[in-house]
């Protein structure tokens, strides 16, 4: 299957297959994995178990509300490595159940497919997410299936203040874009939270877009340029 994907995202290649063991035998699964030439670590698969998991408790917090009478849920991903075994030993993959009727409801740089009222719901549901975190996170790039008692969604990607959540995570000015784009619906609630800052930094498309997190080493012998009286630019 994994030489034959039949999906892609903006940095992952995704193949479809079956559980052949365990509680789901029988169930269709999909297995993702980076693409080449693509900078990622491999602690990378974590950064994306701990977005999952956020994205988790934030929904939880949603369906405790009562806003809508349908469910919200998210695929949790397990990470799994090749054996040695396999002409792929060592390869990291993300494993999770199959999602009927993928689509895309919005992205992290503020796009957002609004015409349906599923996606205002997931427009909404981005917009209570920073309310409900008292500004310091934002769920948004939502994307799922529709089933008929709720949406079961798979990578969402979590923005927050601190920039923790991967090379999605395109923290403050992210948060900012999205409120710039974003028209409150009949889904949302007037009492809940905006920034001040709604400008736009990023131009929205339906893709996911990723930040270089690379770091440049420094010397941590030498004091801080903020504690010198000049700087020479």
């Amino acid at each position: 299957a994994l030489n034959n994907p039949f999906a892609a995202g903006s940095f992952r290649w995704v193949a479809k297959g079956v559980y052949v063991s365990g509680n789901r035998a029988g169930e269709d699964c999909v297995c993702k994995w980076f693409k080449k030439g693509c900078v990622m670590e491999s602690h990378f698969y974590e950064t994306d178990l701990e977005s999952s998991r956020k994205a988790i408790e934030l929904i939880s917090n949603w369906n405790s509300k009562g806003l809508i009478d349908k469910m919200i849920k998210v695929n949790l991903p397990e990470v799994w490595e090749f054996k040695n075994n396999s002409i792929r030993a060592g390869q990291k993959v993300l494993q999770e159940p199959f999602i009927e009727g993928y689509q895309k409801f919005n992205s992290n740089t503020g796009w957002a497919d609004d015409s349906l009222p599923w996606p205002r719901v997931m427009q909404a549901l981005s917009h209570f997410t920073y309310h409900i975190s008292g500004g310091q996170c934002l769920l948004c790039d939502i994307q799922g299936g529709v089933y008929s008692d709720g949406v079961v969604l798979t990578d969402p990607v979590v923005m927050s203040t601190s920039i923790v959540y991967g090379p999605t995570d395109l923290g403050p000015k992210g948060m900012s874009t999205f409120f710039a784009n974003h028209t409150c619906n009949e889904y949302c609630r007037a009492e809940w939270l905006k920034p001040r800052n709604r400008q736009s930094y990023y131009a929205p498309t339906a893709g996911t877009t990723m930040v270089s997190q690379r770091r440049v080493p420094t010397r941590t012998s030498r004091p801080a340029m903020t504690q010198l009286g000049y700087v020479y630019e």
